[in-house]
């Protein structure tokens, strides 16, 4: 079977690929996971963060936005002593901060997924990339995202960020053309 080439090197990334990467995803509790991943990723490795999932599912109350936005000072400071996730300040203040404002635009547009989703149509962008090298790492589409996310208040949501998050939500479909998952039904 012929995979996307970044998930070769270990058996977490195969599995991530072959059951996850680029799959539509509309949940907001999923979405709210994967934007606190993506962010928590920034300056790591995706397998560090794949490998310490349960921990920080553990840690983020299964990602419930609500029962997360409501972390105070002392969460914070029970989450920088967890081992089992990123413990960087900034990225747990943020990832409060985030759920928050996921409330914001839940009360706006009914759901997060209503509103990340109107920016491709409710419809994911189908790429035609070929070659590992061809996938960009950021679009003018995640410029735009990334910019009215901040413009909502959101933090560690680059343009980077959010063509990782595009990816990992199914909002585009970067699996090369002769890989086995990128028709997946």
């Amino acid at each position: 079977m012929k995979r996307c080439q970044w998930c070769l090197s270990d058996p977490s990334y195969i599995k991530y690929h072959d059951e996850e990467w680029g799959r539509p995803i509309k949940d907001d509790q999923k979405l709210f996971e994967f934007l606190v991943l993506e962010s928590m990723q920034a300056g790591l490795s995706w397998l560090t963060i794949l490998k310490k999932r349960e921990n920080f599912r553990q840690a983020f109350a299964n990602f419930d936005i609500e029962k997360v936005a409501k972390f105070d000072e002392e969460d914070v400071n029970i989450l920088l002593q967890n081992p089992g996730i990123i413990r960087n300040k900034l990225k747990i203040r943020a990832a409060i901060n985030n759920a928050q404002r996921i409330l914001e635009v839940q009360r706006e547009f009914s759901s997060f997924s209503n509103y990340i989703w109107s920016y491709v149509h409710n419809k994911p962008i189908i790429n035609n990339f070929t070659e590992l090298h061809q996938i960009p790492a950021s679009t003018p589409l995640s410029d735009l995202i990334s910019k009215d996310l901040k413009k909502r208040g959101f933090k560690f949501i680059g343009t980077t960020i959010i063509y990782s998050f595009m990816q990992a939500v199914g909002m585009v479909n970067d699996h090369v053309v002769d890989c086995f998952t990128r028709d997946p039904e």
